[in-house]
């Protein structure tokens, strides 16, 4: 009898540089990376025995937006501070977010940080926090920002606001306060990036 051989391609897998991504292939990274951010995060609700319609339901009060809102306002204003106090290379995500949003329409930064609040608060917030806690959460969700881990500054920025947002988690006890303030500081940024780069 014949053995049969299987044979498995070798799949390489390369760290890219900003200057070697094209449009397409950061849409495709980001698209991708929110696809399996919302899948872990069903996943993980799923082993928790918890439900993802729950999770998303709506409270009887709008509690959630104040302090939805209140924690992006804070946050973007503290981030305008440090960007003029700063030097621009403390700050530096090696242009990715230049690449994101410069040319981007304002109808797809919209899509972006919608797709980017949902998918990631329902894994960190949702699901991670539940598990290990606000702090611990907030670890991992620096860590898995890569971009930002060779300065310190923007490192610990996005810790403190993960935080910020599992503390108002906790407050409001509804994942749209999260939600809604992760995506107005990408909104907000992202069209700042887009019309700072029209001027």
């Amino acid at each position: 009898m014949k053995k049969i051989k299987f044979k498995i391609p070798k799949i390489k897998i390369k760290q890219v540089s900003p200057d070697q991504l094209t449009d397409r292939l950061l849409l495709i990274n980001l698209y991708i990376t929110q696809a399996l951010t919302l899948f872990i995060g069903i996943m993980w609700l799923f082993f928790q025995k918890r439900s993802v319609i729950e999770l998303f339901s709506l409270q009887q009060n709008d509690n959630f937006m104040a302090w939805g809102f209140g924690l992006a306002g804070c946050m973007l204003v503290i981030d305008f501070f440090l960007s003029r106090i700063m030097p621009e290379s403390a700050m530096d995500d090696g242009g990715i977010n230049e690449m994101l949003f410069g040319k981007r329409p304002v109808w797809h930064i919209i899509c972006i940080a919608a797709i980017v609040a949902i998918c990631e608060e329902l894994l960190f917030r949702g699901a991670i926090q539940y598990a290990i806690g606000p702090y611990w959460t907030s670890i991992i969700f620096a860590a898995i920002h890569i971009r930002y881990l060779k300065h310190w500054l923007p490192t610990g920025w996005v810790f403190l606001s993960s935080y910020g947002l599992g503390f108002i988690y906790i407050q409001t006890g509804t994942l749209w306060a999260p939600i809604l303030c992760h995506f107005l500081i990408d909104l907000i940024s992202g069209l700042l990036i887009r019309f700072r780069r029209e001027e």
